[in-house]
């Protein structure tokens, strides 16, 4: 990776960016870091390409293309910025080589590798096909080695499959030697055209040379038109597997799910990705973005630390003092004094989160639901706080009271902490603190992922509201709201809380631009700024029974007697749908992401769209439930799923977030309230005392 350079941009969205990993004639791709630490790959077209309406086009159909594939053998699409300005597309960041850089470095794989890859890569095309589209790209330099195996990567010119080449004769769509005989012709091109280059993909893979070569690239699409292929260096098995893929005539060649039944690999062949050199080299990578992401994240944010004292000095900082010595822990003390407790180390930085795989629509039965990737677990508070999803562990409320983390990848319990009052609520800090509030209403926090303490303080906290990269929000217990800076321990405010708050009756918020958005459940909805705590809109209309708020970007959605749209900076109501008569508590809790939102009305849920100069809600869909009774759980929005609680809380409904077409029921056993949370492909729910952890379609 290069250092930024003079006119590299330093953010872009909610991106910070450490460096360049490449660059083309059409733009740079970047290394970026989101708040919560989490690595991407930021590819932005060139300043000077970004007024030019073809180039744009081209890079908004690359982010849709991605974005419309359910597979968990391509790159996943974070976000993408199409309108306005300099267009970029954030992915999930693969730290691998790719297969030409692995072939050059560690030369041809071994029959059963080829055999492994070539079942990944069928798979993951016949994802890329059920989709509609034809990837048209297929090439050793668009397919990353990672430790969960082969992603294909770089949509920038595919196409639905009924659509014709974008290019005549003589003009080169793709990497010579890897396009199919149709494509170099200029004529119409469909899934069959990618199992070619998967063919030329396993010839290279397993003899370190191209299928069809040549001195010029005239002569290279030549043969890929006439001649034969060069598998002289392919084992024999091999070639019967590869030599129908790279049939002249498309008709003639094998289909996805036909070479993914037939490239079977022996057992263990996928530990290629995980054992020897190749492994040893992922992992390298991996280690080098993990410590970069880490050293871009301070320890303890500069805000804290006045840039007049040293780190090497006592630092009277508010509530709390912390000791940096020479040595390497830190020391913490309580407000009220006391003895100080001492620490390994300084807050690490946050962990990685383990992306479960997508579920695949070839391997489900229509209508029945995957088995959990975990559970049910009988571990948790029959009626506790819905999950609280934290990098690599999850929190729960637990059974015996208190606080309980399970790892995310298998529900094993990684830590506990019983003295918490779970009811009172917890919330996680920037992904590196979980913090609690115990019976005395004193804070507590502690690593995310390993529930180290790591500092106490006492807030006289009646519960947690949210938290944010910096601040902790609280209602006290004499009705005030506070803000408690999680790495000093100061008090950055205190304001009164415009609405009554109990214990039975907590409000409720969402934080997000520097706006803290209570609900108080008596109607009254109040917004202040994260920075002052001074009022920057209120709201009394909201109705008594609404729940958590969403907030999305720039606009904030409120549930009750109305969904109601609002600007997050000034409370400008962008619009406003009212509740159904025949709904027993109003809207549910809203679930917004990218300009949608998702909530139930009565016996339907919804889908509307958020459009700018457009003073109502786009309804793009909405799902009949049919049963009859009021949950305010929101749903929760995973990949290409949401998952909708039916109005009775008799089970979850699970149907595509874009075309609401019905996937599957899921019914845990028990009775009670479903809560949901979802993160990195899997959905949480709870009921009755317990968890399970779900499968999810690719988006």
């Amino acid at each position: 990776m290069q250092p930024l350079a003079t006119g590299d941009p330093l953010r872009l969205g909610p991106y910070r960016l450490l460096g360049v990993l490449g660059e083309g004639g059409m733009g740079k791709v970047y290394l970026g870091q989101d708040e919560s630490g989490r690595p991407a790959a930021v590819k932005v077209l060139r300043p000077e390409l970004a007024h030019d309406q073809g180039l744009a086009q081209r890079f908004v159909r690359e982010a849709e293309m991605a974005r419309a594939v359910t597979s968990k053998g391509v790159a996943r699409v974070l976000g993408a910025r199409t309108e306005g300005g300099r267009p970029w597309i954030a992915a999930e960041f693969l730290a691998g080589p790719t297969l030409d850089e692995a072939v050059e470095a560690y030369g041809p794989m071994d029959e059963p590798t080829v055999r492994a890859l070539g079942h990944f890569l069928a798979r993951t095309l016949h994802d890329i096909h059920a989709a509609g589209l034809v990837h048209r790209d297929l090439k050793p330099a668009n397919i990353v080695l990672t430790s969960s195996g082969p992603r294909v990567i770089d949509f920038g010119i595919a196409r639905p499959e009924h659509g014709l080449t974008l290019t005549t004769t003589g003009q080169i769509p793709v990497t010579p030697g890897y396009g199919a005989p149709e494509q170099v012709l200029g004529r119409r091109v469909g899934p069959a055209s990618d199992v070619f280059s998967l063919g030329a993909v396993l010839v290279f893979a397993a003899s370190g040379r191209r299928a069809f070569d040549a001195s010029n690239i005239a002569a290279v699409q030549y043969e890929v038109v006439h001649g034969n292929p060069d598998m002289s260096q392919v084992p024999p098995a091999l070639q019967q597997l590869v030599a129908p893929c790279l049939a002249k005539d498309p008709a003639l060649r094998p289909s996805t799910a036909q070479i993914t039944a037939a490239v079977t690999a022996p057992k263990g062949a996928e530990r290629a990705w995980r054992k020897g050199p190749l492994a040893e080299d992922i992992g390298r990578r991996e280690a080098a973005v993990k410590d970069l992401t880490a050293a871009s994240t301070a320890t303890v944010p500069s805000a804290a630390v006045p840039r007049a004292t040293s780190r090497r000095r006592f630092l009277a900082v508010g509530a709390g003092v912390l000791v940096a010595g020479a040595g390497t822990g830190a020391w913490w003390l309580t407000r009220g004094g006391g003895e100080p407790t001492n620490y390994d180390a300084e807050v690490p930085a946050a962990a990685a989160t383990p992306a479960a795989p997508f579920i695949s629509l070839i391997d489900t039965k229509a209508g029945e639901a995957p088995k959990p990737l975990w559970g049910p677990l009988d571990v948790t508070d029959p009626e506790g706080r819905a999950p609280l999803p934290v990098r690599d562990v999850l929190v729960v409320h637990a059974k015996a009271g208190g606080l309980a983390a399970l790892a995310v990848a298998d529900g094993k319990q990684r830590w506990q902490a019983p003295d918490m009052e779970a009811r009172a609520g917890f919330v996680s800090v920037a992904g590196r603190l979980v913090v609690g509030v115990d019976k005395d209403g004193v804070l507590h926090a502690f690593v995310a992922s390993t529930g180290r303490p790591v500092w106490r303080t006492e807030a006289s906290a009646a519960h947690l509201l949210a938290a944010d990269a910096r601040h902790v929000y609280v209602v006290t217990t004499e009705n005030e709201l506070r803000a408690v800076d999680a790495w000093t321990l100061a008090t950055a405010w205190t304001v009164p809380l415009a609405s009554p708050s109990t214990a039975g009756s907590p409000a409720t918020a969402a934080v997000g631009a520097n706006r803290l958005v209570v609900n108080g459940l008596d109607g009254r909805v109040v917004a202040v700024d994260t920075r002052t705590g001074k009022t920057a809109w209120k709201d009394q209309g909201q109705g008594t029974n609404g729940a958590t708020p969403a907030v999305d970007g720039a606009v904030v959605y409120l549930s009750g007697s109305h969904l109601t749209a609002r600007r997050l900076d000034n409370g400008t109501v962008l619009w406003s749908e009212e509740a159904a008569s025949a709904s027993v508590l109003g809207w549910g809790g809203p679930t917004a992401e990218e300009g949608v939102v998702y909530a139930v009305n009565g016996y339907n849920a919804y889908r509307y769209r958020t459009m700018p100069d457009v003073d109502f809600a786009v309804s793009d869909w909405y799902e009949v439930l049919d049963e009859i009774g009021g949950s305010l759980t929101a749903p929760a929005v995973e990949g290409a799923t949401v998952w909708l609680v039916a109005p009775d809380d008799s089970h979850l409904r699970v149907i595509d977030k874009k075309t609401h077409r019905f996937y599957f029921d899921v019914e845990m056993k028990r009775s009670g309230t479903y809560r949901l949370a979802s993160d990195a492909h899997r959905v949480f729910a709870t009921r009755g005392g317990r968890v399970v952890a779900m499968p999810v379609f690719g988006s």
